[in-house]
């Protein structure tokens, strides 16, 4: 799939605040984009870095539902993350927590709004509240952008498909 997109990925992490911020924009209805997010299949062919495969073992997106996903880099290593979703509002609004399991007990708290901008238009907007200073930092280093920008771009081509 291409990564190729006319829609720029904001990522804001503000100094001396644990937050980051994301917003992106797709050309595709809200019903879309929502739908990639609570549809495991398609979770699973979007989220994380390119060259990556990812095994879902757990994807319930509806409040108190969770999840967990192991994500395999083209070396063979694992990562796993796990979370709960706590709110979820149908082509609006979820909540959820997040935990890489390779830095257990820094989880945080993630929300999603989903913004129709006419003309078959979306925003979306992630805000996530990390537990330090240091763990979003760690965050941010360890490739989040990346994993992001590209999981963003094979949402547009899967959106587009």
């Amino acid at each position: 799939m291409t990564t190729e997109t006319t829609n720029p990925v904001t990522i804001n992490a503000p100094e001396g605040l644990p937050f980051v911020d994301i917003e992106r924009e797709f050309d595709a209805p809200v019903a879309a984009v929502f739908a990639a997010h609570r549809d495991p299949e398609l979770v699973r062919q979007w989220l994380g870095p390119n060259g990556y495969e990812m095994r879902i073992e757990r994807w319930d997106f509806r409040p108190q539902g969770g999840y967990r996903y192991v994500h395999r880099d083209p070396e063979g290593n694992e990562y796993r993350f796990n979370g709960t979703f706590h709110s979820v509002r149908e082509n609006e609004f979820a909540v959820q927590t997040f935990e890489f399991e390779g830095a257990p007990d820094i989880v945080s708290v993630e929300s999603m709004t989903f913004e129709d901008l006419g003309n078959g238009r979306t925003r979306l907007r992630g805000h996530s509240v990390y537990p330090s200073l240091e763990a979003r930092d760690a965050m941010v280093e360890h490739g989040m952008a990346t994993g992001v920008t590209e999981g963003y771009a094979r949402l547009d081509a899967l959106l587009a498909g």
